[in-house]
């Protein structure tokens, strides 16, 4: 794939100004993103923008606005995805899909419903993110377009995962795997397999869960792809934590942080070091002062990405150490200011167990 887009874009810069360059980049995007070459995707976001602001095309606005939001949600740079993602909403039309650059994959808008609805988790807005992935719902149904749908399927899966409703992420999941197996979309198969597969852990079938996240991950690698593998080997670190299997648990961790590093997928960070933080307190033998550590510097990814979620999560986390090792009142003023931050989503699993420990801590 990434050898045929090159050719053809050396072809569009030997031939000059041609409708074709558009969706040649657009493809050339979806491949770098695919990849977690980011930086690349990145450039290649900003030079469609640039195309769309020398021509008159609302299409390639969209595409542009699309591209670098969902770039910059998985690069961590959580203020500029939801800036672009929302630009690209703001000036998308259904008509729009009879464009040549709309035709590949999911539809924009739903893409863009979808991306925003995990940017607007990440930042805080619970209840925004539920609604969001609603509308990408409705809209990939009334477009009648199944790839669009099942690429619905599997982000209310992530957002339901993300909230932590369990019932939710089987649903979504099941319906994703069933209808990208019928379409032969692998990459949504893949994906709504690991969320599955989480869903059977957390209700207590671990062995069976953790083997299909495991299964979901060795797909989307199958296909020479690496988004989201990190997020996905964190459910790995989650469910390992929830069966006692501290080890396992800590080594995929490890995997998880170096595949952040190595392609710069941050948007989860946070997430991957507050669990190396709990299973190091798990750890025989271990000193508190190293979990305690990554504790930290979750609280600090989050807060530096403005992840208000994640960042509540760490700060809980963090809270909970130093409520066992007698500093009550330290945990309390470090978790009642983003506890406190927060103006919905309080029906949520995490908002819920915030309230709980604040009371505890009183």
């Amino acid at each position: 794939m990434e050898r045929a887009y090159t050719q053809a874009h050396a072809l569009c810069q030997q031939v000059g100004e041609t409708p074709q360059l558009a969706p040649i980049l657009f493809g050339l995007w979806r491949f770098y993103l695919a990849r977690l070459q980011l930086h690349t995707a990145r450039e290649i976001g900003e030079t469609l923008l640039r195309l769309a602001q020398h021509a008159p095309a609302p299409a390639l606005t969209v595409i542009a606005h699309y591209a670098l939001g969902v770039t910059w949600l998985w690069l961590g740079a959580l203020p500029a995805a939801r800036t672009h993602l929302e630009e690209a909403m703001t000036r998308y039309t259904p008509e729009q899909r009879r464009t040549p650059v709309f035709r590949m994959g999911q539809d924009p808008g739903v893409g863009c419903r979808a991306h925003a609805a995990m940017t607007l988790w990440l930042l805080g807005y619970p209840d925004q993110a539920l609604a969001r992935v609603h509308e990408a719902l409705v809209l990939a149904q009334e477009l009648l377009h199944p790839y669009s749908l099942a690429f619905a399927r599997c982000f209310a899966a992530f957002v339901a995962q993300f909230r932590r409703d369990v019932s939710a992420v089987s649903e979504q999941a099941e319906a994703a795997v069933t209808l990208s197996t019928k379409q032969g979309v692998l990459q949504w198969a893949a994906f709504g397999t690991s969320l599955r597969g989480w869903a059977l852990a957390v209700q207590g079938q671990g062995e069976a869960g953790m083997a299909q996240v495991r299964q979901g991950i060795a797909s989307v690698r199958a296909t020479g792809a690496m988004v989201l593998v990190p997020y996905f080997c964190a459910l790995l670190g989650e469910i390992s934590d929830h069966l006692d299997h501290t080890e396992d648990g800590l080594q995929v961790l490890a995997e998880a942080h170096t595949l952040v590093e190595q392609h710069e997928e941050r948007f989860w960070e946070a997430e991957i070091s507050r669990l190396r933080g709990v299973l190091l307190l798990r750890q025989t033998g271990t000193p508190q002062a190293e979990a305690e550590a990554w504790l930290q510097h979750a609280l600090d990814v989050a807060r530096r990405q403005e992840a208000k979620s994640l960042e509540l999560r760490a700060a809980m986390s963090l809270a909970r150490l130093w409520q066992q090792q007698g500093k009550r009142g330290a945990a309390r003023e470090l978790l009642a200011p983003i506890y406190g931050w927060f103006t919905e989503g309080f029906a949520t699993a995490d908002l819920q167990e915030g309230k709980a420990l604040l009371e505890a801590l009183a």
